[in-house]
């Protein structure tokens, strides 16, 4: 069932004279605006990957991933029940969070045709008891009811692999390895092998030696 936030961002997208949902082959898109298919996908980008694939032979498609930068959960005692508590989530996403996703979409990205555009946004979650499904993880015990869109903050639009290659600490050495990256932009080591991992199968950076165990990169 389409949640609110994706009606919503598909509302945002359709300027004047937008058509919304409309059929292309065996496709449907969620905004056509002019001669730009606009696909707004909250989901994982790999469930899109064939998808936008097919369309980039013969169309200018752009992606709109958009990033959780700030939840607000609303609990309800039921389904359609009334609200129990409201509280912000801990939980930040920002731009570098498009890595997890590129995993699974660097043989789509970069391409000539394609605009890859990230909006950070402020949601709402509405949420109700899960009935106990998942004892074995209690901090999922509850189901989604919908997501709303309330902000958006601010938005991040890639063009080329050089796009991506900005999101990189400006004051990395050359050449660098991952632990360079994780310090510079403060991440995990595990989570800055996926950044370069995105860069390289992408072509914004290249392997040019080894210092020990780690691999040496250089951008392009």
């Amino acid at each position: 069932m389409e949640t609110s936030l994706h009606r919503q961002l598909k509302d945002t997208y359709a300027s004047d004279g937008a058509e919304l949902e409309v059929k292309l082959g065996r496709y449907r898109i969620d905004v056509v605006c002019g001669n730009e298919l606009i696909e707004i996908q909250h989901g994982s980008l790999a469930a899109i990957r064939r998808k936008i694939k097919a369309l980039l032979e013969e169309h200018r498609v752009r992606v709109v991933k958009p990033i959780v930068a700030k939840k607000r959960l609303v609990k309800r005692k039921g389904k359609g029940r009334k609200v129990v508590d409201q509280r912000l989530s801990p939980k930040r996403g920002t731009v570098l969070d498009l890595f997890h996703e590129l995993v699974y979409f660097s043989t789509v990205f970069p391409h000539p045709n394609l605009i890859l555009e990230v909006p950070l946004v402020f949601i709402e979650e509405w949420r109700y008891p899960g009935h106990g499904k998942r004892r074995w993880r209690r901090d999922r015990d509850h189901q989604v009811e919908d997501q709303k869109l309330l902000e958006v903050q601010n938005t991040h639009e890639f063009h080329t692999a050089a796009d991506l290659a900005a999101l990189l600490p400006r004051d990395l050495p050359q050449p660098f390895h991952t632990q360079h990256v994780a310090e510079g932009l403060k991440i995990d080591r595990w989570f800055a092998r996926r950044v370069a991992y995105c860069l390289r199968e992408t072509g914004a950076i290249h392997q040019v030696g080894k210092q020990g165990n780690s691999l040496l990169y250089e951008r392009n």
